[in-house]
């Protein structure tokens, strides 16, 4: 069966942080951005890929604005181009915009790829990713303060990397601390010549406890995770390639986002369930043995028979080839 043209409405792909200010937000505005339906059905909301959708508005965005979003509907790519305080550095306001990144991210179908990224330069022309957490806002915090805050920046890390989509970074300028641990979290990650990532905890008092130190060795091996742990030494974006904590080196922050959009291109083109199960149960298979891996191998691939997108897919095989885009169902985890 062969599928006909794709009919996309395209009504999100110039929402950025430019436009959530109070006076963009008005009823007029939103119902100016209001999603079109598709198909036969006027109450059902379905994206431009014919996943069935909730709309994606300028409130949706509004609950992450601290992280400067920008979505790419004809993408289904969501940009977070940071730029807070004086360095990026991650506080409060920061996570809890990351909590709620998260709960957008967990039920929004139309979103498939999501990349962090930064143009910010400091006062001396030093290009800036995040350059560690926000330790002024600690001044005064009793020790049991501070280990609240932590175990909640660990719990979000982790929430980050199991996102049921696929996820990348792109670093171009210093990444510190908990910069280089939220690399860690992304399923991809960039950097330009300019990037440089070190973990200075230990020069601290501290050590690297938003996931660095659960982490680190299983991205890089022990002894290039002791190098960085221990002794603080920073590395540029050539030499983090060469080791694992980034899997790609782009020239600039441009090339960077068009690789991107690239991949998110593809991932446009792919079972949203199928992608999810597939990201689940590799991250589930890490240390455990054969039989538990081979277990967890035989759940997904079985959830994606159940949710009827291996049928789709054999429905629509020579379409599939031929370049099409078949009309998969919204993304199922259970």
């Amino acid at each position: 069966m062969r599928l006909g043209p794709r009919d996309a409405t395209r009504p999100f792909a110039s929402l950025s942080a430019e436009n959530l200010s109070t006076e963009n937000l008005s009823t007029e505005n939103l119902s100016r951005k209001k999603e079109v339906s598709h198909g036969g059905n006027p109450g059902r909301p379905r994206s431009s890929r014919g996943v069935a959708a909730g709309t994606l508005s300028a409130m949706d965005l509004a609950s992450i604005a601290a992280l400067h979003p920008r979505y790419e509907d004809d993408h289904g790519l969501l940009i977070l181009e940071l730029d807070h305080g004086k360095a990026n550095e991650m506080g409060s306001e920061q996570l809890s915009a990351f909590d709620a990144l998260c709960e957008l991210l967990e039920r929004e179908p139309a979103i498939s790829c999501l990349c962090t990224t930064s143009r910010r330069v400091s006062r001396r022309g030093t290009p800036i990713f995040i350059a560690g957490a926000n330790v002024t806002e600690r001044v005064g915090w009793d020790d049991g303060r501070v280990k609240s805050h932590v175990i909640r920046q660990r719990e979000l890390m982790r929430r980050l990397r199991h996102l049921p989509i696929f996820t990348t970074v792109l670093s171009h300028g210093v990444t510190l601390g908990w910069g280089a641990e939220f690399v860690l979290t992304a399923d991809y990650a960039l950097a330009t010549p300019a990037a440089s990532f070190a973990l200075p905890e230990t020069g601290l008092g501290i050590l690297p406890g938003a996931r660095g130190t659960a982490e680190l060795a299983q991205a890089l091996g022990v002894a290039q995770a002791l190098r960085l742990g221990c002794t603080g030494e920073p590395v540029g974006g050539a030499e983090a390639a060469r080791i694992g904590l980034v899997q790609e080196l782009v020239d600039d922050v441009e090339a960077g986002l068009t690789r991107v959009r690239a991949l998110a291109k593809l991932l446009r083109r792919r079972s949203p369930t199928a992608v999810a199960a597939f990201k689940r149960a590799l991250l589930n298979t890490q240390g455990n043995p054969e039989e538990q891996r081979l277990e967890l191998e035989r759940a997904a691939y079985e959830r994606c028979v159940d949710s009827g997108e291996a049928a789709i897919g054999r429905e629509n095989f020579s379409a599939i080839r031929a370049g099409e885009v078949p009309p998969w169902g919204p993304r199922v985890l259970k």
